[in-house]
């Protein structure tokens, strides 16, 4: 009696796929503060020549006091945008600094009845603080900064040290740094908005995703139980019912106690449980399973080892194996029949076990499909628990049945000696 090897699928692997990330507001928190970290650069190396001009005509302390606090503030966005920590706050102090600065500058020059040449060197770096004022505070708190910080330097540009202007030239200015500061902060309000629908979106179909799968698992966990009514608890009725010999009787006995631990395991075993058993474990229990049957079965097994594997594997293995030896005893003949039992390690983390017998044997092909012991008790509990199983059986020539987890292993014939 020989078994084919199971099919290896053929052919390279597909490449994997790369990986993109998706848009979010994390993703776009990043971007904007980068951004406001390098528009805060060209601005201030364009505003430097300026203000290289204008410090002679301002206090001493207030230049550098407020030139290093500008350029501080430049200098903690770049290094928190590209660290990626604290981007919030650093824009805060941005935009408060700059906000204080513009409000002091009357107060900086050393004579505001002079008339300054050229505008004041803060006015490179409004857009800056207004992109920074949409990044770190909330929309109304941005709104109202953007609006209030152009009306104050309009009513600098007034003034003598402000450079002096028309009410027409100030009213342009701040004008023209509404406008561009208001379509920066609506661009950022709806990229912001956007990417925060993105969030819920893919939050809500990852939410659907878990529930489609536990619904799944519920369902297979389902299958698995209704098998085991069918083919342990059913069966066992069934065989009570025939016993009309001690022998009978106590294979019923037999037969009732393995449906009931069966059931209990069912209902302690989770779709989505993650706890693991040693192989060793595994092989106690393929003992007392084999124990229970009340026939000689020749049990062989290597020795024991602290391999782990799964629980719901142990589960899957254990339970095939007892279908596929209840069948035996029931389906292998009246004569005398050799069983047998073997589990091994395989590989680096696998395990195969082979439940076998050299009774009258049968034809898988024309099992009924109403029949479930063979087709969900063992190969689709395996399956669900990442397994494999083959069943090699003929009229007239026993039955093996082989089960190995994981899936990938690579099974061959039975030995001459389980033939």
């Amino acid at each position: 009696m020989a078994a084919d090897p199971l099919p290896v699928p053929a052919g390279p692997a597909p490449p994997p796929r790369s990986t993109r990330n998706p848009i979010s507001r994390a993703l776009f928190d990043k971007v904007l503060g980068r951004v406001i970290a390098l528009a805060g650069l060209i601005f201030g190396l364009q505003a430097l020549p300026t203000t290289m001009q204008q410090i002679g005509v301002m206090q001493v302390a207030w230049a550098w006091l407020i030139g290093v606090g500008m350029l501080g503030a430049l200098v903690a966005v770049g290094v928190a945008s590209v660290v990626v920590r604290g981007v919030e706050t650093t824009c805060a102090i941005l935009a408060v600094s700059y906000l204080v600065a513009l409000i002091t500058w009357p107060l900086a020059v050393v004579d505001p009845e002079q008339v300054l040449r050229g505008v004041p060197w803060l006015w490179y770096l409004c857009t800056v603080a207004t992109a920074a004022a949409a990044y770190a505070f909330s929309a109304w708190i941005a709104i109202g900064y953007s609006v209030a910080v152009p009306l104050v330097y309009g009513l600098i540009r007034l003034t003598p040290s402000g450079g002096g202007e028309s009410l027409t030239r100030a009213a342009l200015d701040s004008t023209y740094a509404i406008l561009l500061g208001g379509a920066v902060l609506v661009l950022v309000l709806i990229l912001r908005q956007a990417s925060a629908a993105v969030d819920a979106a893919q939050a809500t179909a990852v939410a659907r995703y878990s529930g489609a799968i536990r619904e799944h698992a519920t369902e297979l966990e389902r299958v698995q139980v209704d098998a085991i009514v069918h083919d342990s608890v059913l069966t066992t009725f069934i065989q009570a019912a025939r016993a009309y010999t001690p022998e009978e009787r106590v294979l019923a006995t037999t037969m009732a106690r393995n449906a009931m631990a069966h059931l209990t395991s069912a209902a302690a075993t989770t779709p989505f449980d993650e706890s693991t058993t040693t192989l060793g474990s595994l092989r106690r229990r393929l003992v007392d399973a084999v124990e229970a049957t009340g026939v000689v079965i020749e049990l062989r097994a290597d020795e024991a080892d602290d391999r782990v594997l799964p629980a719901t594997a142990a589960e899957a293995l254990v339970s095939a194996a007892a279908q596929a030896l209840v069948n035996s005893s029931q389906h292998a003949g009246p004569g005398p029949v050799r069983r047998w039992v073997t589990v091994e390690r395989s590989g680096d983390d696998g395990v195969l076990l082979e439940v076998g017998d050299d009774g009258v044997g049968f034809d898988p092909a024309g099992v009924p499909e109403e029949r479930l012991g063979v087709r969900v008790s063992i190969v689709e509990r395996v399956a669900n628990a990442g397994g494999r199983a083959c069943i090699d059986s003929r009229p007239g020539q026993g039955t093996v049945v082989r089960v190995m987890w994981p899936s990938r292993l690579v099974v061959g014939p039975p030995t001459e000696e389980d033939s």
